[in-house]
Formats: structure tokens, C-alpha cells, sequence
């Protein structure tokens, strides 16, 4: 009878990073991390070394082209990750770059050998070998061969007792070294420069032993170190529909009559219409209500700044701690950014109520490149966010077209469960507002188009529309029977 061989898996200490591996990193492995200059390779191995090392489980650092380590304490000591207490104590650095650039590639492998052999340690970093041309051949070894003394170290690698890490400069995935082969994991760093955005993915292209999370996945370096954002996990099996249905109270008692009593707990709502029609103080008298409930919320803002809210009850409810925000001002956010600064919020306030204001604004505030792939990212924030729960009103921007009715300008109102659509009218040389629910998926609820006006009260909803001369096929008209204008005294 075979026992099954249980790899150990090693936490990195990077967030995000477990969870895109499938689970951490295998002790033992020997793994390469690769990638063009700039994108943060040695970050990376510093981040995980600092996280990982300890007396009992000392690691060695090997410069071997790279810069002196001097030099690149100098550097690493700026993230918070970095320790100076276990240096020379957990983490020993050794310098081969003069034995190297001596043109004896032979004699460099055997040294590093022989300090392993000493120390024993039970994390290896070798970095790095961006002077691939100077080193390969020199005047007095030209028959020197970089790439023969990269693979006889990776087999190496592969038997000490130790995870072992080779940072290495490769520009393509395609290149036919045969450390690829040897090396047991493959992380592939990436980054590209996009108007004013600077650009980061990582991507795990190989990790023996465990299933990993495909495709590129953002990466942020900030003062904390690295940051990698992995997709939020969804829930396979969608919750079946509670009977009866559980609603939530928008805060417009109207409006909770046009929706057939609320808004079912768990859906997304789209509340579309012009600049100027109230979506924004629907979406903060939304959380408003919640609060009065006993319910926590999170609004994410992508056009207004806090400073600038006009709401005075939505700035106390954040001042308060009721209502969690989320202000990320960076010129290159991804969607997976975006849903873990959401969910992160979520799960400290254990909030029930997410506002998203707006989809016009959170369009701008992705990185360029995933702007084309707005219809997928809009898709997988919603799935994200009624995955984990929670009620999510979006607000979207709408032309201010008086003669069509128009749910989104993203063609993704397919992925949300209700409707709200504002427009304006025209009636004797006045704009008036008008609202509908357009969609509630599997409940009933009102069809009627509806008056209302923004006052210092908020929202407040009229009579059914009574559309006597043709007003809403475009053309002006003398009279409106149902409700009175907006600032009548009897409004």
C-alpha cells in the first residue's frame, strides 16, 4: 500500500500571492522568478525572505550580477517588510559578483556550493543575471558558457534540502533556456507603462505539485511591499430565493411601493439616468436607511470626492463609522483592486449595503487596459460583491435624451437583477424628472412612470404620469393630469 507524499506549503507573506500559487508556496521547490527590468523581482524575493526566514530556518541571499548588497539594503530597507534585526542573524548575504566578473563561472558555482554546505540554510536566493553578454564570454574565458553554468545550478538547486529561488532578467517566456524545465515553479513578472499608468501583472506559469489561479493578475509595489490582487472567490451555487422574499427599505417610501414593498436582499440594483436627476442622493439615502436599520454599509466614489459630498447625513455616517469609504485615487486601477478594497471594507464593517457611484467614474479609474474589457470587469465586480451578500446599488450616467428609454451605455444591464431609470421631460419650458422600475427579477412590481423631485428632503416620488398629449413620444405638452409640477404649492 502507497502513502501519499504530503508537501508542506510555505506561506510567502505576500498578500494575494498565496491565493494566486493555490495555496502557497512547496518547500523544497526551486523556482524561478523572471521578468525585465524594473518590475520588481528582487522586491518580491526580499518580501518573501523576510517573511519566511527565521534562525531555525536561516536563508542565504546571493548577489552574483546583480547590485552589491549594500547597495540593495540600501533599497529594501525602505518597505516595511524589512527587518534590520535578522540581518547576519536569520539572513546572510554573500557576495559573488567580483569571483564572476574574474571569468570563472566554475569557480563561482563551487563557492556557492560550499557556503551552502556551511550554513545549511533552508531558503536560497540567488540574484541575478542581467550581465548575461558580459559574463557568458570573457577575453580571457571565452569559452565560458552562462547558460551551461545557469543549468548545472538549477539542478543543483533542485537537490539541497531547500526551497531555492533563481531571480533572473528573461524578457519572453518563449526563450529556450533549460532552467525553464528544471525549475519546479515559474513566476513571470510583467509591467507596462499606459498613458500615466504604470502597469503590473504576475503570472504563475508553472508550480509543480498544485493547482494555481491562470492569467495575469495585478500587482501593486507599495511602502507595505507587494501587493498581489487575486479574484475574488465566488460562490459556485447560487443561494436559492428565500420565500417569502426578505426586502430592504430604500428610504423612499414610494419607491419601496414601485419595487413591491423593497429591494430583495442580496440583488444588484442599476439606477441609470442624466447628470442631475438625484442618483446620488438615492444611492446615500439607500445607505441612510440601512443605518436607521441597524445596518452597516460601503460606498465606493469614483467622481465626487468626500471633501465634496453634498450629502451632510452620508459625511456623518462615514465620520460616524456607519458607512465605510472607499476613495482609491490611483490612476491604474485593475477590477480585482477594486474588489478587494470592497470586500476588505465589507468584511471590517460586516456591511450589508455597497453603493458603487458611479460605473461612468469607475470606468476612468481603471488603467486603460482594462477598460476594454469593462462589459467582463462590471461582470465579475457584481458577481464578486452578491457573492459575499451584500446589497449593491449602482449609480450609471445616462445622455440626457428626452424621446428613448435607455438602461446603460455599457450594454450590461442584462447583468443586474433591478432597474431604475431617471429622465427628464419637457413640459411648458420646464424639465421635470421622471423615474421607473424597468426591471425586478422574479418579483412584480410597478410599471408606471412616475413624477418626482429633489428637495432639501431628498427624493421625493409623485402619481403615476398621466401622458395625455403624446409628452412622452417627445413633443411638449400644456397639461399633465396625476400630478402637479415640481415647486406647485400642492406638489
Amino acid at each position: 500500500m502507497s502513502t501519499k507524499v504530503t508537501i508542506n506549503r510555505l506561506a510567502t507573506g505576500v498578500p494575494g500571492l498565496d491565493e494566486v500559487l493555490g495555496g502557497g508556496l512547496p518547500e523544497f521547490s526551486f523556482n524561478l522568478i523572471a521578468g525585465p527590468p524594473g518590475c520588481g523581482k528582487t522586491t518580491l524575493a526580499h518580501q518573501m525572505m523576510f517573511a519566511l526566514a527565521t534562525p531555525e530556518r536561516p536563508a542565504l541571499f546571493f548577489t552574483v550580477l546583480g547590485e552589491p548588497p549594500l547597495k540593495m539594503l540600501r533599497y529594501q530597507q525602505q518597505f516595511d517588510f524589512f527587518d534590520s534585526d535578522a540581518i547576519n542573524q536569520s539572513i546572510r548575504y554573500i557576495n559573488l559578483t567580483d569571483d564572476t566578473l574574474a571569468g570563472n563561472l566554475d569557480e563561482v558555482l563551487r563557492r556557492i556550493v560550499s557556503e551552502v554546505e556551511a550554513h545549511s540554510p533552508a531558503l536560497v536566493f540567488v540574484d541575478s543575471f542581467r550581465s548575461v553578454v558580459l559574463a557568458s564570454q570573457t577575453q580571457d574565458n571565452p569559452n565560458n558558457n552562462l547558460p551551461q553554468f545557469v543549468q548545472q545550478l538549477g539542478m543543483l538547486m533542485t537537490t539541497w534540502q531547500a526551497t531555492t529561488f533563481l531571480i533572473g532578467e528573461y524578457f519572453t517566456e518563449t526563450d529556450t533556456n533549460p532552467i525553464f524545465t528544471v525549475a519546479d515553479g515559474l513566476i513571470w513578472l510583467r509591467q507596462s507603462v499606459q498613458r500615466n499608468s504604470m502597469v503590473r501583472k504576475i503570472e504563475i506559469m508553472k508550480m509543480r505539485g498544485q493547482p494555481t489561479l491562470p492569467g495575469l493578475h495585478t500587482f501593486r509595489i507599495a511602502t507595505s511591499g507587494i501587493k498581489v490582487f487575486a479574484p475574488a472567490p465566488l460562490n459556485p451555487v447560487e443561494a436559492p430565493l428565500e420565500i417569502p422574499i426578505k426586502r430592504l427599505k430604500m428610504g423612499v417610501p414610494q419607491l419601496d411601493e414601485m419595487l413591491g414593498g423593497g429591494l430583495p436582499r442580496g440583488y444588484s440594483l442599476l439606477v441609470a439616468g442624466p447628470s442631475g436627476s438625484g442618483k446620488s442622493i438615492l444611492a446615500a439615502t439607500f445607505l441612510a436607511e440601512g443605518a436607521r436599520n441597524g445596518e452597516t454599509g460601503v460606498i465606493a466614489v469614483f467622481e465626487q470626492r468626500p471633501n465634496h459630498f453634498q450629502n451632510a447625513a452620508l459625511i456623518q455616517l462615514i465620520q460616524s463609522g456607519q458607512v465605510g469609504l472607499v476613495d482609491s485615487r490611483a490612476p491604474d486601477l485593475s477590477i480585482d483592486e477594486i474588489v478587494q478594497l470592497l470586500l476588505a471594507e465589507i468584511s471590517r464593517l460586516k456591511a450589508t449595503r455597497v453603493v458603487i457611484d458611479s460605473l461612468s467614474g469607475f470606468e476612468l479609474a481603471l488603467a486603460p487596459t482594462f477598460r476594454e474589457d469593462f462589459r467582463e470587469s462590471l461582470s465579475r465586480m457584481v458577481t464578486a460583491l452578491t457573492s459575499a451578500g451584500v446589497s449593491v446599488l449602482m449609480t450609471s450616467e445616462l445622455e440626457d435624451r428626452y424621446t428613448d428609454l435607455r438602461f446603460s451605455p455599457y450594454g450590461t444591464a442584462f447583468l443586474t437583477d433591478a432597474i431604475i431609470v431617471q429622465r427628464y421631460i419637457e413640459v411648458e419650458s420646464r424639465l421635470l424628472r421622471i423615474m421607473a422600475v424597468v426591471k425586478l427579477r422574479a418579483s412584480a412590481h410597478s410599471d408606471e412612470l412616475r413624477l418626482y423631485r429633489v428637495d432639501e428632503n431628498g427624493l421625493q416620488i409623485g402619481e403615476m404620469l398621466h401622458d395625455q398629449e403624446g409628452l412622452l413620444g417627445g413633443r411638449p405638452t400644456k397639461r399633465i393630469s396625476g400630478v402637479s409640477h415640481p415647486g406647485d404649492k400642492n406638489a
